[in-house]
């Protein structure tokens, strides 16, 4: 019989969670963590007094308020506190790593009996280490060949959490330096989605400002006449037209998918799961050229909406040429009169939106028929003022996919350093290591 010999790289030793660095250890938790016993943390709920109650969020997103109650309403009366570092775990859905730090805000707050209380012990282990390496679902699933019983709701207790756990732990110092680089991350991560938060912000109030006074400075709005309308307030200058006025309206038809022949060729076949507000290059599904003559084509610039079921979404067609299904109306401008980019804008407009809400025929599907949707009516500047709306809300736009790819980006970063890192498969520089002892 044939043995198979591993290559270990030279410094590793093998272990049961594969190859690792020789200084490096394989621990079980119950090496890094002691059990707070509940005697010294029990707290009798008085009927009087208002209480913080902690819970903890699935998928290792750590430990959070649940509420603040009175004792007179809390059922059980004996609770325990928990103090800044604790590490808390649920008994019921540690299987999906229900489990955190407490942080300094929440110290002094209660859990039930149900949340065991576990000390780290921070001479050998990083608290920030313990959470990045306790956050891997591979972690999780260990677990679940114990949680289990005829509801899958069985209880792990303690002991079992504390023995059935084992992690690699580096020398404190790479602890640390790891931590402080998966932390920089996600950091960077978290304010890349506050950068988006406030572009959607600032779209939504430039929309407000756009479509109300047109694509006039802040300090300009009070020499600009509105005048009421159906759409809300608007310059006196703009018009209100139906779609069917200023574009035609065609409603797409699937192709027999029955028929092989007819898919998965190289034509996009739009379906509301593609519209996202943008362009559309890409499909979840294509028809052929064969599939092309049984629907409805639709030119590159039409302007799509979602008229059956979720009412309202919108997209271009980025290629140039696309089919869509029965539950999308197409828009194809008059360009003379109509800027297909203001267009898309537009129908996002809340006034709009309500509109079409209100003439959708509410069954058991929702359906804004092709002759109603026609009538919806839109406000309509003159061209270079749709040009200029246009091009100022698709620069945030852009700035808004920007960002979006940065996160995208930084999330895979993340993941594969809190894979890489957590293996030993890639090691930090010794030089930065040295920073952290």
């Amino acid at each position: 019989m044939k043995v198979v010999v591993e290559n270990v790289p030279p410094g590793y030793r093998m272990t049961e969670l594969g190859p690792l660095p020789e200084e490096w250890e394989v621990v079980r938790l119950e090496e890094v963590f002691s059990v707070v016993p509940k005697k010294k943390r029990e707290r009798i709920v008085e009927d009087n007094t208002a209480y913080r109650l902690l819970t903890v969020r699935l998928y290792a997103k750590g430990v959070i308020l649940r509420e603040v109650k009175e004792g007179k309403d809390i059922g059980t009366k004996k609770l325990y506190e928990v103090k800044e570092g604790d590490f808390v775990f649920s008994k019921i859905d540690a299987r999906n790593g229900a489990w955190g730090f407490v942080s300094k805000d929440l110290s002094g707050a209660l859990v039930s009996g149900d949340f065991p209380i576990l000390s780290l012990n921070r001479e050998i282990a990083d608290e920030d280490f313990i959470t990045f390496s306790l956050s891997r679902p591979s972690i999780w699933k260990v677990l679940r060949n114990i949680a289990v019983g005829t509801t899958n709701r069985r209880r792990v207790q303690p002991k079992e959490f504390l023995k059935v756990l084992s992690i690699p732990l580096p020398p404190l110092p790479e602890q640390k330096a790891i931590a402080y680089v998966l932390r920089a991350v996600q950091e960077a991560r978290e304010k890349t989605e506050e950068v988006i938060k406030a572009l959607k912000e600032l779209k939504k109030s430039l929309m407000k400002h756009l479509f109300t006074y047109g694509p006039v400075p802040l300090g300009e709005v009070d020499k600009v006449s509105l005048k009421e309308t159906e759409v809300g307030d608007i310059p006196e200058h703009w018009e209100v037209v139906r779609l069917g006025e200023v574009g035609k309206v065609v409603t797409g038809k699937t192709p027999s998918t029955g028929e092989p022949k007819y898919w998965n060729g190289t034509v996009p076949f739009i379906t509301p799961v593609d519209l996202q507000g943008g362009e559309i290059y890409t499909t979840a599904r294509t028809i052929t050229q064969e599939g092309l003559t049984q629907t409805k084509t639709v030119p590159q610039g039409a302007v799509l909406v979602s008229c059956i079921g979720y009412i309202g979404k919108v997209g271009i067609v980025g290629t140039r040429v696309a089919a869509t299904n029965q539950q999308i109306n197409a828009v194809i401008p008059y360009t003379s009169v109509l800027n297909n980019v203001f267009l898309l804008y537009v129908l996002q407009k809340e006034e709009v939106q309500k509109i079409m809400d209100q003439m959708t025929r509410k069954t058991t599907v929702p359906i804004l028929n092709k002759s109603n949707f026609s009538k919806t009516p839109i406000p309509l500047p003159p061209l270079h003022e749709q040009e200029q709306i246009a091009h100022i809300l698709r620069s945030v736009d852009d700035k808004i996919e920007t960002e979006r790819k940065r996160a995208e980006a930084l999330d895979t970063l993340f993941k594969t350093l809190l894979h890489d890192l957590l293996t030993a498969r890639r090691r930090l520089p010794k030089d930065f290591v040295k920073k952290f002892e």
